[in-house]
């Protein structure tokens, strides 16, 4: 309709609601428009929510196996700790015995050089007593003077020293 044309109420009310029915369409499609780029926002958040699910569960297998696999970890090292020790005390151990057969070994080192030294003094007595014995009965030395006397060998005494007991670590491999 040209504007020159007289308009009626009623031509001017149904204008009016054209008008509106227009708005009303127009605000109908961009509210479809927006409604479907939010059901594509809304797919690709939910596609993305089920990925990430996914890569968590995934990630809680993951952590489960790390953390099985730690526990198994401190149980190893707490055995071998463990066989550390033992090894360190058997080593001490050993070590302590090692010391005493060697102490012992010094001590019958010792009381055989007495011993020897025992006998010698008492050969040299009974020389005498038999030089004596034999000078009292005017009887002539069955030795006729060549006796050589032996020298005395003193053992060599090697020094043994006490094997200092390391803080070093032992090796359990």
């Amino acid at each position: 309709m040209a504007p020159s044309v007289p308009r009626t109420r009623a031509a001017a009310a149904l204008h009016m609601k054209q008008i509106a029915l227009d708005n009303q369409g127009r605000t109908i499609r961009r509210l479809r428009a927006q409604l479907a780029t939010e059901r594509r926002g809304l797919a690709t958040m939910k596609k993305e929510l089920e990925d990430t699910q996914v890569a968590l569960e995934a990630s809680h297998k993951v952590i489960a196996g790390l953390t099985e696999i730690g526990l198994s970890m401190s149980k190893k090292i707490e055995r071998m700790k463990v066989k550390k020790q033992k090894v360190r005390s058997n080593h001490v151990e050993c070590h302590q015995k090692f010391q005493a057969r060697i102490h012992e070994a010094e001590d019958s080192m010792q009381a055989q050089h007495l011993i020897i030294k025992a006998l010698v003094d008492e050969k040299d007595s009974l020389l005498q007593t038999i030089q004596g014995l034999q000078g009292a009965n005017n009887s002539p030395a069955p030795f006729d003077g060549d006796w050589e006397e032996e020298p005395e060998e003193e053992p060599e005494e090697e020094e043994i020293e006490d094997i200092p007991l390391g803080d070093g670590e032992i090796d359990d491999e």
